[in-house]
């Protein structure tokens, strides 16, 4: 094992670069920081390109994570402590960061049952937001979430963060808003498009057969696209004086209402 002690080492340089979407797109990698989010990134067997550990000071990389990584013959480095603080995110004291190549998902490339569940998010705007969605998604057992027109990378290290490795076990796909529409038309998928100011609510209507639940952005609601081309409009009552409930939250109401309904 390698062990690194300055600042100017090239691998701890290309961790820093890769904080930038542009990089992160141009070198096909993101980084995975975290025991959970490592564990995930194996065990969807993504291509690990190094592993970056500390074990001094405040970090503390688990020696049994560090054997599974060398089991599988991964490069992994020893840094010290100010080493390492300069590649983390936030004040997490795991002490193990990973690069790995994104997984590579496609629309036709989607294997779906018989009656899937499928979440479309347009112009989602916040990484923890996105993150928060796949936890739920992961939970529940969608088949697959298509992020279209998207502001945000979904292989952000946030949104992977965020989603404690979700983001490597939900099948996501960004597209434009006509393709995902194609898509769920193509297969016969149900769309129910969450709209403040529709008039049926949600759990009135049935989601156990193939559907797909679409949600806007938090600022801006869907666009004209879904709203002229979804299936049904649906809406959450609010009994309060705010009139949306955060993307998150409310893509989990519904994801769950359908949940409730395929296993009556």
């Amino acid at each position: 094992m390698e062990k690194i002690t300055s600042l100017q080492n090239s691998g701890i340089k290309r961790v820093v670069r890769l904080r930038t979407k542009k990089t992160r797109e141009a070198k096909g990698l993101t980084i995975v920081e975290g025991v959970r989010e490592v564990c995930q990134a194996l065990k969807a067997g993504l291509r690990f390109t190094g592993v970056y550990i500390c074990r001094e000071g405040v970090y503390h990389c688990p020696d049994d994570l560090i054997a599974d990584l060398e089991a599988k013959n991964i490069r992994v480095f020893d840094c010290v402590c100010s080493v390492y603080g300069k590649m983390a995110y936030g004040d997490r004291k795991e002490g193990v960061l990973a690069l790995v190549e994104q997984p590579e998902h496609s629309l036709a490339g989607l294997k779906l049952s018989e009656k899937p569940l499928i979440v479309v998010m347009e112009r989602v705007e916040k990484p923890g937001n996105l993150g928060a969605v796949l936890r739920t998604c992961d939970g529940a057992g969608v088949e697959g979430l298509l992020v279209c027109d998207e502001l945000t990378d979904i292989y952000n290290p946030n949104v992977v963060r965020s989603s404690l490795g979700a983001a490597f076990t939900v099948p996501t796909v960004m597209c434009s808003n006509r393709e995902a529409l194609e898509f769920l038309r193509a297969r016969g998928i149900h769309s129910f498009a969450a709209v403040v100011q529709a008039s049926d609510e949600y759990f009135k209507k049935a989601m156990s057969g193939s559907c797909a639940i679409v949600l806007g952005s938090e600022q801006d609601g869907l666009s004209d696209f879904w709203l002229r081309n979804a299936d049904e409009k649906v809406r959450i009552p609010m009994k309060g004086r705010i009139d949306s409930l955060n993307v998150s939250v409310s893509a989990a109401v519904m994801i769950y209402e359908a949940v409730r309904q395929r296993t009556l």
